[in-house]
């Protein structure tokens, strides 16, 4: 079935019966997605999966929109309808290719992690990060958490086990053991959780936006992790350094990078037949951690 018949019947199914077209989108990975115009009313994107993994995907993912917004103070699209089958927003403005967009988000960003910090590491449920479940189980200990739940809960998914063999795995407990020596002691704060450059999108007056989070209480380095690892655009280079200089970080953060961005590394090696270079990024962070006989 083509796209957009199968949207326009998702959407119509849903009771909104007033879409005139459905113009797909690309830049998304997971899900597929589209521009749908109406009579007498605004466009909306649409989003959906052909084969949803769970009844609360995007009710997930619309709840995680609304808490960046009301607890963080960031910019996120409308949520119009969030159900099984579909997800609806309003529709937001490619970002602007410019160096002053960039340090603008840098404050966004930072008022989000320091203005949301958490005594325990979590969230009140599981949610998605794509169409694999991100386990959420509140603990106390972020060092054990960012193991158990973000790095070691991708052995065992059928490409990890076939892209990893026994001395990757067995390296990857032996740094997750290590990991208190390896990262600072660092608060939870409500992080984004998939924040790649293609995430960060534009408000219609032009401010920063984000749109298809996996929120938790987590690092701030989880999300600062993901835009230093996925080819930010040059004009984003700024941003760095003025998040450095807002969040107070240590002149060793970008050493860590590779670490933190393990999780997102192995999450699309989990789901993905072409990787991007994941697979090779991960034995690269995981070399240190062989026993050489």
């Amino acid at each position: 079935m083509p796209l957009t018949t199968f949207l326009l019947k998702r959407l119509r199914r849903a009771g909104m019966r007033d879409v005139v077209t459905v113009q797909p989108t690309t830049g998304g990975v997971a899900a597929l997605a589209a521009i749908a115009t109406r009579h007498d009313a605004p466009p909306v994107f649409v989003k959906a999966l052909a084969d949803p993994p769970a009844d609360d995907v995007f009710v997930a993912e619309a709840e995680g929109l609304v808490a960046l917004r009301d607890l963080g103070g960031v910019a996120t699209p409308e949520v119009i309808l969030a159900g099984r089958e579909l997800l609806v927003l309003s529709v937001l403005r490619p970002r602007p290719p410019s160096r002053s967009f960039w340090e603008q988000f840098a404050h966004t960003l930072a008022r989000l992690h320091l203005g949301t910090t958490h005594p325990r590491f979590g969230w009140h449920r599981d949610n998605w990060l794509g169409r694999c479940r991100q386990v959420n189980t509140w603990a106390d200990d972020g060092f054990a958490f960012f193991a158990q739940h973000r790095l070691l809960r991708w052995l065992g998914e059928p490409r990890v086990d076939a892209a990893l063999d026994p001395t990757d795995r067995a390296a990857l407990e032996r740094l997750c053991h290590r990991l208190p020596d390896l990262l600072p002691d660092r608060p939870a704060c409500l992080t984004h959780g998939d924040l790649w450059a293609h995430n960060v999108l534009a408000t219609p007056d032009g401010q920063p936006a984000l749109i298809d989070p996996a929120v938790s209480y987590m690092w701030a380095e989880v999300d600062l992790a993901h835009v230093w690892s996925t080819s930010p655009p040059p004009e984003a280079q700024q941003f760095f350094d003025v998040y450095a200089e807002l969040t107070s970080l240590d002149d060793d953060w970008r050493d860590r990078m590779p670490i933190v961005q393990l999780r997102q590394h192995l999450a699309v090696l989990a789901q993905f037949d072409d990787d991007w270079g994941a697979g090779d990024q991960i034995r690269a962070t995981l070399a240190p951690f062989r026993i050489r006989s």
